[in-house]
């Protein structure tokens, strides 16, 4: 009587354990998940039972001999399921088949990804740190991460993910934790780790809190020893259990038992939570009302294989009230043991086989009810997915915090004459934050062996000095990696001059870096936070972050300046400004083929909406014996740019301070233009190419005999102006640039056309002459000082100059030509043109070199009328009325050129809009902006290397086809219609 009694109560409190588990599966058709796991678990032997209490460490980087190992477990011991390390994501896939295909039960597939698979897998992106997460402030984005892992999981058929830890790092030397809990403050830990926990099980993963009951007060990394934590049960309440608590009731479906010691809660000598059924049972399970998977911590580490021997310690696991053991030591030494210990009532079978079922619960939960192999197809590339990519630069953009602006350095805003330069200081990689720099403003970028008093007057030089400091490490030890004595250098050197510093690294290394000034903290050093925070230097992001923990007394948590954006260009993804990456990656195909047709040597291409650079790429080299790769730092002749990159912006300003009137004959301004036909051209005319000008005259014939330059040409001496050499040692005369004038001015015009009364359209180049030679008198100065004044120095296009050679520049400039009929050289630095050439190399329609990223700056200040980081360089009037087509049968603006809208014909796409404005160049260069896509493009090349009768790159079209794919990713089904 008393045994049926018995069995009465037994039956009745498995069928009370069965509901109660069902709640973390309510979402699922309950009815048809007991069918299921009942079907299966009368299948099964006790023996095989036992196996699903296991989950086995699995490696995809190791030799067949593991493999078969695992085989093994799986065929002989009917282990539940595999928790996945080290490896690829194609090795593991194949591993997850081959294992799933030999297991009699489908395996539950896991993984330690707290800051996804990339933690784990090679060839995989890595997430933020979770201690990176604590500076976002809005959670929805932690959200999102959780969403996106889970999508990695799927990827790979996996179903858990050990995170997030919810563990509150109160412990500033905590050895194990630190960087990988949010933060110091419970609430926040628990708002962002139910966040992250729904972002994964909202999408069909299973989410795990650990460390339970609290890791983030411990001096001792449990995988070496166990941890003692000698709290009160009240101060556990309060601080450590907390998360744990909040995420319980929400949704959470699984927790992780910790090798932790805490006497007031277990006294026992050497007894870690993972054992301790008054941890596991007591406060878990009866107390907290935990209902979901109970996994020990991995029990090979020491803080529980130092104290008990394998299958010892995962009896006593199972007997606390643990689900599943997680890595064990010895899976055959372990059932063995828990069947003794059944045998001797140590151990009761009716629960074991509810955690079995339980476990098969989670598996329906798991849809391996219905399992079907890994598609393999493109599989790192659906991981490390578009939208991965631009969260992950979402996540490290929200996290980057400014500790100190007290100096309000930032954002750097004025630029004008600010000599700057970089300083690497710490080790490690700075070659993206140096390349990033260099996009806002000319940089030197400095590396000093040796931090003395010379050391410090060679950077007190620099008007602004932006320092990275790098090498720094998650570890308590040793200061976190950081060297005083490079902290007393950045102090003395902020003394002597403004001084920015970039701290890459674990917040917690700012208690070291006490008195530094315009402070920046990233939480991690990479290339993505390199890529970052020059944009937030200069404003053309925002700074958000909020310091998740207190480093100092002067750095606590909860600190965070955000800062001010500006509307200079910022760099980012094009999804960010809703354009398709797969049309523009078509560019890198056009290119190629160009490149391997010999159509150019070489290119360079920015693409730019909304402000934000979402393409830019170099190709090939500079010349065809590929030995100079192009890159960011190359420079190109641009041709006819000059005219609206340099003599137009000069133009402009003259017309809004009403120094020109673009309505008057340019002899009103000119007094040599009397007696001339010159005289009553109408400079809107010049400018629109209607003036009834010839479209070229070459001058520089006029100095050539039997393909040499002319004695008289040439001296031996430089001028006074300037050294313009055209041969090596040889210089020509100043006085040549009045020749070529005077040949300007002498020119004749095209005839009138009959019963015309004015010029039809038709380009010129000699416009630009008398243009060039209109400004240059009203300004009163040369014309490249006004520009760099103006415009270039202050819009920090570091790489826009006339005459390179003589402003440094050298192995960055790619050739032009090889002339061998009027220069007889290599021109490489010194203007193609060969009239411009005449001029000294300082031209109104050429001579400007420049690269890519410098014309985007200026193309997109002029198409927001003017405006550029806060500072207006045109009334916003001026800029509409010169890209403004003036005439119905002219599509020209006044010095720009328009597009023939419409048609496939003229020199932009088909699908630009009537406000496009921009020009070509003579070299292969172009530029143009779209106001009403907010679009700048810009291609700059060298075709006319070595010849410039290679006119492949036009006939192609392929600025027009590269310019066509733009649109194509913004509005493709407009583009086929």
């Amino acid at each position: 009587m008393i045994k049926k009694v018995t069995l009465l109560l037994l039956v009745s409190w498995v069928g009370i354990v069965s509901l109660k588990g069902q709640k973390i599966y309510k979402k699922i058709d309950t009815k048809a998940q007991e069918q299921w796991v009942d079907s299966i678990f009368n299948e099964l032997t006790l023996d095989e039972r036992l196996g699903q209490l296991f989950m086995v460490a699995a490696y995809s980087n190791r030799d067949e001999k593991h493999y078969q190992e695992i085989d093994k477990l799986i065929t002989e011991y009917n282990i539940g399921g595999l928790i996945f390390f080290q490896g690829g994501p194609y090795r593991q896939a194949k591993l997850n088949d081959r294992y799933q295909a030999k297991s009699k039960i489908p395996l539950a597939i896991a993984m330690d990804a707290e800051w996804g698979i990339g933690m784990r897998l090679d060839s995989v992106m890595d997430f933020p740190k979770q201690m990176t997460l604590g500076a976002i402030k809005d959670n929805k984005w932690i959200y999102e991460m959780g969403k996106e892992v889970a999508n990695q999981f799927h990827l790979l058929n996996m179903h858990i993910n050990f995170a997030p830890v919810v563990d509150v790092n109160v412990n500033p030397n905590n050895p194990v934790i630190g960087y990988r809990s949010f933060g110091e403050n419970k609430f926040k830990v628990s708002d962002k780790g139910i966040a992250y926990m729904k972002g994964l099980q909202d999408n069909g993963v299973m989410a795990n809190a650990k460390h339970f009951p609290g890791h983030g007060d411990t001096g001792v990394d449990s995988h070496y020893d166990l941890p003692v934590i000698n709290h009160s049960t009240e101060r556990m309440t309060e601080t450590e259990l907390y998360p744990f608590k909040q995420l319980m009731k929400d949704s959470l479906m699984s927790i992780m038992i910790a090798h932790l010691q805490v006497p007031a809660y277990d006294d026992r000598e050497n007894m870690p939570t993972t054992l301790s059924n008054k941890v596991v049972t007591d406060l878990l399970r009866n107390d907290l009302k935990f209902d979901g998977l109970a996994f020990t911590d991995a029990m090979n580490m020491q803080g529980v294989a130092k104290y008990y021997n394998p299958g010892e310690a995962d009896v006593k696991a199972l007997q606390a009230g643990n689900d599943v053991i997680l890595f064990p030591l010895d899976v055959p030494k372990a059932i063995k043991q828990v069947k003794k210990a059944i045998k001797k009532k140590k151990l009761d079978q009716a629960s074991i086989d509810e955690r079995v079922k339980k476990i098969l619960r989670a598996k329906y939960w798991f849809g391996l009810n219905d399992y079907s192999p890994i598609n393999t197809n493109n599989l790192t590339k659906r991981i490390n997915n578009d939208y991965a990519q631009l969260l992950n630069r979402i996540l490290y953009q929200k996290a980057i915090t400014v500790v100190d602006n007290q100096e309000e350095l930032l954002p750097m805003l004025d630029l004008g004459k600010n000599e700057m330069a970089s300083l690497q200081v710490g080790g490690g990689e700075n070659a993206e934050f140096e390349r990033m720099l260099g996009k806002y403003a000319r940089f030197d970028h400095v590396k000093i062996d040796s931090l003395d008093n010379a050391a410090l007057d060679s950077m007190a030089k620099y008007k602004t000095v932006v320092v990275g400091y790098h090498g720094i490490t998650n570890s308590p030890k040793n200061r976190h990696g950081v060297n005083l004595n490079e902290i007393e250098f950045i102090r003395k050197l902020q003394k002597r001059t403004k001084v920015i510093v970039v701290a890459f690294g674990n917040a917690y290394s700012l208690q070291y870096f006490t008195g530094i000034k315009n402070l920046i903290c990233t939480y991690e050093d990479n290339e993505i936070t390199q890529n970052l925070v020059p944009q937030i230097i200069f404003g053309a992001i925002k700074a958000e972050g909020k310091l998740p923990i207190s480093a100092s007394e002067k750095f606590k948590a909860g600190l965070g300046i955000e800062t001010l954006t500006t509307s200079r260009l910022s760099y980012g993804l094009p999804s960010e400004v809703g354009m398709h990456i797969d049309s523009l990656r078509k560019i890198d195909t056009i290119i190629e083929e160009a490149i391997r047709e010999k159509a150019t040597p070489g290119a360079q291409v920015v693409v730019a909406r909304k402000g934000k650079v979402v393409y830019q790429k170099n190709f090939g080299y500079q010349t065809y014996n590929e030995v100079k790769p192009i890159d960011d730092n190359t420079i190109y002749d641009i041709a006819s740019i000059t005219k609206v990159a340099a003599t137009t912006q000069i133009v402009m300003k003259l017309y809004e301070e009403k120094k020109l009137d673009i309505n008057q004959p340019i002899g009103n301004y000119l007094d040599e233009l009397d007696s001339t036909n010159k005289k009553d051209l109408l400079i809107r005319d010049i400018l629109t190419h209607q003036a009834g000008l010839k479209p070229y005259i070459p001058f520089w014939e006029k100095t050539v005999s039997d393909g040499a330059m002319k004695e008289e040409y040439l001296i031996d001496a430089q001028g006074p102006n300037h050294n313009f050499k055209i041969e090596e040692q040889r210089v020509l005369p100043p006085s040549l640039s009045d020749s070529v004038w005077q040949w300007t001015i002498d020119s004749e015009l095209r005839t009138l056309p009959k019963k015309k009364k004015s010029y039809d359209y038709l380009y010129s180049d000699l416009g630009y002459t008398l243009i060039y030679r209109l400004v240059s008198k009203i300004i009163e100065e040369p014309v490249e000082d006004f520009l760099n004044r103006e415009f270039y120095n202050p819009l920090g296009l570091s790489s826009t100059v006339f005459l390179p050679l003589e402003k440094g520049y050298n192995e960055e400039i790619a050739p032009t030509e090889v002339d061998d009929y009027f220069r007889n050289v290599v021109v490489c630095g010194n203007v193609h043109d060969q009239n411009a050439t005449l001029m000294g190399g300082i031209a109104g329609h050429a001579g400007l070199f420049s690269n890519a990223n410098d014309l985007a700056i200026l193309m997109q200040m002029n198409m927001q009328m003017g405006e550029y980081a806060g500072t207006n360089y045109f009334n916003d009037w001026t800029i509409p009325i010169f890209t403004s087509a003036q005439f119905l049968e002219n599509r020209r603006g006044l010095g720009w050129d328009k597009p023939i809208t419409g048609t496939d014909e003229g020199p932009t796409s088909q699908f630009s809009s009537a406000s496009t404005f921009g020009h070509t160049g003579f070299t292969g260069a172009a530029v143009w902006a779209d106001p009403a896509e907010e679009l700048v493009f810009i291609f700059l090349t060298n075709r006319t290397y070595p010849e410039s009768d290679n006119f492949k790159l036009i006939e192609e079209n392929v600025r027009t086809r590269i310019h066509d794919l733009l649109y194509q990713s913004i509005f493709e089904p407009k583009a086929g219609e």
